[in-house]
């Protein structure tokens, strides 16, 4: 029941949106010691560090922030890159999970509740480890979309973050009532007359700055006094996590998830071969490449989507067992190839519902096959 009195300088929540090419990414990158989850493969060309792997669904998205919360000396910033693109998964998500062709399959909006409440865990994991002290930043587009004031007349265009595109979605309100710092980052643009009469006009101009206070044409927020316009460079806002860096931090025990995603393969189970460093050579490196591949598919089998192969590798789980415990559970014959698996099946249940395949394999290991 203690009361204590002053600022707390605590991990941020920040959300980075804008158009396309405006420097999100390189802003993102900047934060002190970031790790990439890059959902879009849009930092290929930038020097930071970022998970080997892409996500391809929402269950290895989630696999990843959990894989952080349990190694939390790995970064001091998670950027999600984008939050937009990671709703898409979470779509797919919630549609493969109830056998819906899409979500406006669900009808009265029912769809679009499953996903904010699916989001809304993800951002709850998230806030875990912010409480960590990890910093955590969310990059997303734009989108321009028609607004009207309830006590106004008439309706005007203002920039939003491009998630949930429909009235009934929730996602947008909830994605910007979590985070700390809501900065939009434009291209400063005048618009002025090009003749005497006003009749034609033009842009001039083409800074780029970012906004941290509400405005008629975006969304913004910051709880640190910000000035409403700053500069889209880094050092605009670093005061505020170096100050955070300077104060004491907690030391927390790391709390393994119940999914464990960095996992040690049990002995039974096949071992895989070092590959050799990359080599200058194009033809050897292109042999390496050739036998990497044989290998993986040797592991894990052919014809199988890649949203359930990276976690199968992500927790080193055959083929064999994924088709041992489908025909347990009696739904395929033993020996029937993934590949011949109705794709529904496996979207919906192998990868939608992961947790619960992966801990039916991990009670089989521990039976005499």
């Amino acid at each position: 029941m203690n009361i204590i009195r002053g600022v707390q300088a605590k991990a941020q929540k920040t959300v980075i949106y804008g158009p396309e090419g405006v420097g999100k990414t390189m802003l993102a990158s900047q934060f002190p010691d970031p790790l990439f989850i890059d959902v879009e493969g849009s930092t290929d060309n930038i020097d930071v560090a970022r998970m080997e792997r892409r996500p391809t669904s929402w269950t290895m998205l989630m696999n990843q922030i959990a894989f952080v919360k349990s190694n939390p000396t790995i970064c001091k910033t998670l950027v999600i890159d984008t939050i937009d693109k990671a709703e898409q998964f979470c779509n797919e998500h919630i549609c493969a999970s109830h056998n819906k062709n899409g979500i406006e399959s669900f009808g009265w909006g029912q769809g679009y509740t499953y996903v904010s409440e699916e989001l809304g865990r993800m951002l709850n994991r998230l806030q875990e480890l912010v409480d960590m002290g990890i910093n955590v930043v969310l990059v997303a587009h734009s989108q321009i979309k028609k607004f009207e004031q309830p006590d106004e007349m008439g309706a005007y265009d203002r920039y939003e973050l491009k998630l949930g595109k429909m009235t009934t979605s929730k996602t947008s309100p909830l994605v910007k009532e979590w985070c700390d710092l809501l900065l939009f980052c434009n291209y400063k643009t005048h618009v002025v007359a090009a003749d005497d009469n006003g009749k034609k006009y033009k842009a001039q101009g083409g800074s780029r700055v970012m906004y941290t206070e509400h405005h008629p044409a975006w969304d913004a927020k910051n709880r640190h006094g910000l000035p409403f316009e700053l500069p889209l460079a880094y050092s605009s806002i670093a005061h505020i996590f170096e100050r955070q860096a300077q104060a004491p931090q907690p030391n927390p025990t790391p709390v393994q998830p119940v999914q464990a995603v960095q996992q040690t393969p049990p002995v039974a189970q096949p071992q895989q071969t070092p590959m050799q460093a990359p080599t200058a050579d194009p033809v050897l490196a292109q042999a390496v490449a050739e036998a990497h591949e044989a290998e993986q598919t040797a592991l894990f089998g052919e014809g199988i989507p890649d949203a359930l192969r990276d976690l199968m590798r992500a927790n080193a789980v055959t083929s064999q067992e994924i088709e041992r415990a489908v025909a347990e559970k009696g739904l395929y014959p033993l020996g029937t190839p993934i590949a011949n698996y109705d794709p529904a099946f496996i979207d919906g249940v192998l990868v939608a519902a992961w947790d619960q395949v992966f801990a039916h394999i991990k009670k089989d290991r521990e039976l005499p096959f």
